[in-house]
């Protein structure tokens, strides 16, 4: 076990919410916190906006990334809002910096990946609540870089999504539905030569150099569906 405060009653515990839609993730973790004198579980969420009706009250939130209904990260703000001192704990299954710069820059206080013990999430609640950091300055500086430079690329992504034509896009949805170039061009009624001028254009305007980029570009941008 980490080292504990002295014990408080619960009247001045730190009111807790979790928002975590695995409840064999956040149930043992519930369980893990109440057990301490210095934490009291008051709400518990499944997604973003079970957790928008909780927030009055909340000293911290233990938020996961990848909610049904969307990124945690848009709980920080509003969790800061109601209560300019509340605090977010960010667990996240996702490795990539990004996600970690992206949850900094909202205003989490920190973060932890799920494969940490639950002791260790308690412990890191525990110090950011006595005013301790989990992130050293060097740390948060590089983490918002990181967040700017992933601005910026998303800047350039839209500016490329924005000169594809609206031929274009019929075009990587039917790569999407994974047709070829001859069944492409049977079914929206032009040559093949076309479909393949239609794909030298968006190679080029998406900065790609072959249809598996180019699909998954327009994924990540939901251009297209994945039926």
């Amino acid at each position: 076990m980490g080292s504990r405060p002295p014990a408080r009653g619960t009247d001045t515990a730190a009111r807790v919410m979790l928002v975590e839609d695995h409840a064999t993730f956040r149930e043992p973790l519930a369980f893990m916190l109440d057990r301490e004198p210095d934490f009291e579980v008051v709400a518990q969420a499944g997604s973003l906006a079970e957790a928008r009706e909780k927030l009055g009250g909340i000293d911290l939130a233990v938020v996961d990334l990848d909610l049904p209904d969307g990124d945690g990260t848009n709980l920080i703000g509003a969790l800061r809002a109601v209560n300019p001192r509340g605090m977010v704990l960010v667990l996240t299954a996702n490795a990539g910096r990004e996600a970690y710069a992206r949850a900094v820059e909202a205003g989490a206080a920190g973060v932890l990946h799920k494969t940490v013990r639950i002791q260790q999430v308690v412990d890191a609640a525990r110090r950011l609540l006595l005013g301790e950091s989990l992130l050293s300055t060097e740390e948060i500086i590089k983490l918002l870089q990181l967040a700017e430079q992933s601005r910026e690329r998303d800047r350039e992504a839209q500016r490329s999504v924005q000169q594809l034509t609206p031929r274009e896009l019929e075009v990587l949805q039917a790569l999407a539905d994974g047709l070829s170039d001859k069944e492409v061009s049977e079914s929206l009624h032009v040559g093949v030569g076309t479909v393949r001028n239609h794909l030298v254009s968006i190679f080029s305007k998406l900065g790609v150099n072959s249809r598996l980029q180019a699909l998954i570009f327009a994924v990540r941008q939901g251009l297209v569906e994945i039926n």
